[in-house]
């Protein structure tokens, strides 16, 4: 069995936004060399999130509105977690809902996706680097 490990590094220049990661993660797969397996793609940062869906800038706009909804970031008083000086507690919810990882499959050293299927870096507190662990086992 192989084992393959990258970290891609990012640093988005806004406080939120979506980077869509597919090529980067086949990429890995095709250094690693790995036929038949699987790929773990996971953010390793407690306020982004990795999440596999559609490449459609309405669904990403959609997105941020849903998100932003259901955890607002102002006013930033709000959030116990922000008495301790920060101001991303929101950004810690955002993640939770949107998923640390995902899991796909490896077949005939391909990504076996679905139709529109795309892996996504998504970011809730960026303006600063961050990673996602690109982990790959098969054979």
């Amino acid at each position: 069995m192989r084992s393959f490990r990258k970290e891609l590094w990012f640093l988005l220049p806004s406080r939120r936004g979506y980077v869509n990661i597919t090529d980067q993660v086949r990429e890995c797969v095709r250094e690693s060399q790995v036929r038949e397996g699987l790929v773990l793609v996971n953010a390793m940062h407690i306020t982004a999130s990795v999440f596999i869906n559609d490449d459609e800038s309405g669904l990403h706009h959609d997105y941020d509105e849903w998100l932003e909804k259901l955890a607002p970031h102002e006013p930033v008083s709000a959030y116990w977690h922000n008495r301790t000086g920060e101001d991303n507690a929101d950004a810690h919810m955002k993640r939770q809902v949107m998923g640390r990882e995902v899991v796909v499959a490896i077949t005939e050293g391909r990504l076996d996706f679905g139709p529109w299927e795309q892996i996504f870096y998504g970011e809730f507190d960026g303006r600063r680097k961050k990673r996602v662990l690109v982990k790959i086992i098969g054979e």
